[in-house]
């Protein structure tokens, strides 16, 4: 099932996300449909405060960075409570996006490596280092579980610049071709 995505301004997105404990909901099929609404809605990442829900959970397909990046082709994982233990590397500087601030991206500076423990699906703990393309990802989704967004990365005078296309998000103003939920009008496709 294709779930709404939460835009710039709903609450959600700025709320540190809950751990999530074995049965507390059917988990299969949430990231079933995280993985349907992120393929519909042309992303590589979500996080489950996108789809109006504080767990700490986000999924990943880079598949479509592979083009450019050998590491992405294949890699497709569920994070479960994840938490970053240590980031390292060169700073790096990528033009990023989020399907939750839709028709804006900006060049986000980023370090180059993340060492990350989480759980998979089936609550089996994992600890793994990343690089490149896939520590990027993996640090902008993981920022969605602590209310933290890819424009927070910014300078205030590119903050600035983009105040009023973040306000036609706020509004519901903008078009996509997935289910939003917005702050103004709160679900629109």
């Amino acid at each position: 099932m294709i779930l709404p995505v939460t835009t710039y301004g709903m609450p959600i997105l700025r709320k540190k996300a809950s751990e999530i404990k074995p049965g507390d909901f059917q988990l299969d099929e949430l990231i079933e449909n995280m993985y349907e609404t992120m393929y519909q809605s042309s992303g590589v990442g979500l996080a489950a405060p996108q789809v109006n829900l504080s767990s700490q959970l986000f999924i990943i397909d880079a598949d479509p960075f592979t083009e450019y990046y050998k590491e992405a082709k294949g890699f497709k994982q569920e994070f479960i409570n994840p938490k970053i233990i240590e980031r390292s590397g060169k700073k790096w500087s990528f033009n990023e996006g989020c399907l939750s601030i839709p028709k804006i991206n900006e060049d986000v500076i980023r370090l180059s490596n993340v060492k990350i423990q989480y759980y998979d699906k089936n609550f089996t703990f994992h600890e793994n280092e990343y690089d490149g393309i896939l520590a990027r990802v993996i640090q902008h989704e993981y920022d969605h579980l602590q209310g933290i967004l890819f424009i927070d990365h910014l300078s205030s005078i590119r903050k600035t610049l983009l105040k009023k296309k973040l306000n036609d998000i706020i509004k519901g103003n903008v078009k996509v071709d997935y289910k939003i939920l917005s702050a103004k009008n709160k679900y629109r496709k």
